[in-house]
């Protein structure tokens, strides 16, 4: 490492520390940082000596320059017991991490989605069986490709077995097409972002597809939740952008989650980063100033609710917390503890789930834990998960009663252990 960065880190060092209690005297005198209490991790059954071991492990990363900066915040029993900033928000000019950072989040705007759909449901406008087709159209007598290699080409085509449903939408059953596996040339052709897109446009692409498999027999990472989204627009007559501004954001004071910004928020947004030719040392992907393609985009029309968000620590705990509460947080509530129940059940039964792997199965929004051992987690059985493709990660162990945030910046990350070194940093402070 050489002397100028060395003597970056001793200074972010020094502000990390400063930040971080700066944040906690704040949040003890005002109840308002990171969003929930500050408390002492001894009062909530943690161990402080264990969860100081957070910040080195993280610095570790920041230090071989495999990430540029990370926030990471644990929260247990409705109290933040960790909170900590470090490393950069750019690395070229040396500008330290803030707290209230806005990163983003990428698929961990899946579970938001969802949950909009479910509050809809609440209301009595659908069923989970219902076919997708009842509200789109354009999902009506689907085709299911017979080619599901990298060929380019559609192969033959059959009738799908049985429509796909809004449940297999929610739990990537619906036999979707995907930018990872099977025919992904012809995928990329049809859907890539055209100039004048809205989401009603791309979605009409997606139901156009042949499906990879038939509905219900595998699971498929895919576009499926950008559908959930365009169901929540439909049903409720809002664009997904206003929905989640009225009903989710503003209701439980996620005042810095957006689907595209009109500036860098004072400098808050962070730059992305990708591993670099040599040893995998990041280099920079997109700035975190007003030239950024989440600031700087022509079309700031379609609201893809399967990864299109920008957050923070703070505003992501918010939801999570409310989630972990059943629904409910600070006197507003989203939806019923049975629904939450239900959304963190295993939906998917004994298929394969390659994404998150063996020990999984999947509920309507996140990744369900349902065998510890097999999938070697320090979550409980029925703690729900979901990252982001930037290698953010947010999970909810319900048992514990542990929230886990950690924000970075670095695609794609799958070299990278930082974020189960981070959830088993946090797990092993439980102490009670």
């Amino acid at each position: 490492m050489n002397l100028t960065l060395i003597l970056k880190t001793c200074a972010v060092w020094c502000l990390s520390i400063t930040t971080l209690y700066l944040a906690s005297v704040s949040a003890h005198a005002q109840n308002s940082d990171p969003g929930l209490p500050m408390s002492d991790p001894e009062s909530v059954g943690m161990s402080a000596e264990r969860l100081a071991r957070i910040g080195p492990a993280m610095q570790r990363y920041i230090d071989a320059e495999l990430v540029p900066g990370v926030v990471t915040l644990v929260a247990r029993k409705g109290k933040v017991v960790h909170f900590e900033s470090q490393g950069f928000m750019d690395v070229d000019s040396g500008k330290p991490m803030r707290p209230d950072a806005i990163f983003r989040i990428a698929s961990m705007t899946k579970p938001i989605t969802s949950v909009a759909l479910m509050m809809l449901w609440e209301e009595g406008h659908f069923q989970l069986r219902d076919p997708v087709s009842k509200f789109i159209p354009e999902f009506a007598d689907q085709r299911v490709s017979t080619t599901s290699d990298a060929s380019g080409e559609t192969g033959g085509l059959m009738p799908a077995n049985r429509p796909s449903t809004i449940r297999d939408m929610l739990t990537h059953t619906a036999g979707l097409a995907n930018s990872y596996r099977g025919n992904v040339p012809y995928y990329q052709s049809v859907i890539s972002a055209r100039p004048d897109d809205t989401l009603e446009d791309y979605i009409a692409r997606i139901a156009a597809l042949p499906l990879n498999y038939q509905p219900g027999e595998q699971w498929q990472y895919s576009n499926a939740t950008d559908v959930v989204g365009r169901l929540v627009e439909v049903i409720s007559g809002q664009s997904l952008d206003e929905f989640f501004k009225e009903r989710i954001f503003e209701p439980l004071g996620m005042n810095d989650t957006h689907f595209f910004i009109d500036d860098d928020k004072g400098g808050r947004l962070m730059s992305q980063y990708a591993p670099g030719p040599e040893d995998n040392r990041i280099v920079l992907q997109d700035p975190g100033s007003d030239a950024s393609r989440w600031i700087a985009s022509s079309n700031k029309q379609v609201f893809k609710g399967a990864g299109g968000l920008v957050s923070t620590a703070h505003d992501y705990l918010r939801f999570q917390q409310a989630m972990m509460n059943g629904g409910e947080l600070d006197g507003v509530r989203l939806l019923s503890p049975n629904t939450l129940n239900l959304m963190m059940e295993n939906h998917t039964g004994d298929l394969a789930l390659w994404l998150p792997g063996p020990g999984f199965g999947f509920g309507l929004g996140w990744a369900v834990l349902e065998d510890r051992g097999q999938a070697a987690s320090p979550m409980t059985e029925g703690s729900v998960y979901w990252g982001g493709a930037y290698c953010t990660l947010s999970w909810i162990d319900r048992e514990n009663e542990l929230v886990g945030i950690l924000m970075t910046q670095v695609r794609p990350y799958n070299h990278l252990n930082i974020r189960q070194d981070f959830q088993v940093l946090a797990s092993q402070a439980i102490v009670d």
